[in-house]
């Protein structure tokens, strides 16, 4: 596990990684491979002196001079391939994190909400090789952190894009813009209020005295209705003559003629 993996906090993870361009190792280690080809050139020149040349001081100076350089030379070369393995840039969904260092490190790391651009400078040199620098401008008091000749910088830049615009989404959905509640159980609906009772209308009822026959109307009750308990006389008379006359005019047969009279003798 790299130093960088430490670093991450609960529920952070790595989304990219990337380098410097295995040319900075090389610039770096220019003077280990002078100081090596250096002793090399010794080391052919010594081998032509004579015996006694060789022996003597000056086989003796070449030879340490030789063995000084391979040995510092090595060292140097040995300390910038640790320099050039520890370096590295971390993408999280969180930040962008730098780390540098072999036995003191050094970690410098800016949170995403506060990224507000990203520069990216690419020479001609550069774009054959596949290296840039990339410097990102945040809201810190630093202001600008640059990763210099960094490995596909075109690829950190849309990846760091990226994940800042999936950092600002999850913020924007539970933070500043919260989801709508959950949703309850409907309540019932409410009951329809109660149509109100219908008001008593007066019944089409005849009058009290009278007895419906066909299209006619004779006075006097009707049976199963309410009406006067009796009849006098004079209402029994006018009341028969009004079915008679009734019954010769053909409103109701001789049968209803007869079932009515029965009636309101009845009541008499």
């Amino acid at each position: 596990m790299s130093y960088a993996d430490g670093l991450l906090s609960s529920e952070e993870r790595v989304v990219h990684r990337e380098k410097q361009h295995w040319l900075v190792f090389i610039w770096g280690a220019r003077w280990a491979v002078a100081a090596l080809v250096l002793a090399l050139v010794i080391i052919v020149l010594s081998q032509g002196l004579s015996a006694d040349q060789q022996a003597g001081t000056l086989g003796t100076a070449m030879g340490w001079a030789a063995a000084a350089l391979v040995i510092g030379g090595l060292a140097v070369l040995a300390w910038h391939i640790l320099r050039y393995i520890s370096q590295e840039y971390v993408l999280t969904n969180r930040r962008v994190v730098q780390v540098a260092g072999v036995l003191n490190k050094t970690s410098l790391d800016s949170s995403l909400e506060k990224i507000n651009d990203a520069r990216l400078s690419q020479s001609v040199f550069g774009r054959i090789f596949g290296f840039g620098d990339l410097e990102i401008l945040t809201a810190a008091d630093t202001g600008v952190d640059r990763f210099r000749m960094i490995r596909d910088p075109i690829g950190f830049k849309k990846a760091m894009l990226d994940a800042k615009h999936e950092y600002e989404k999850d913020v924007a959905g539970g933070t500043f813009a919260p989801s709508p509640p959950m949703r309850s159980e409907p309540a019932p609906a409410a009951a329809p209020p109660a149509a109100p009772a219908p008001t008593p209308t007066p019944s089409a009822q005849p009058l009290a005295g009278t007895v419906p026959v066909g299209d006619e109307t004779v006075t006097g009750s009707v049976p199963g209705r309410p009406g006067p308990a009796t009849l006098s006389s004079d209402e029994l008379t006018r009341t028969l003559a009004t079915l008679a006359d009734l019954r010769d005019r053909g409103a109701i047969s001789a049968e209803e003629y007869e079932r009515k009279k029965a009636d309101l003798l009845a009541r008499l």
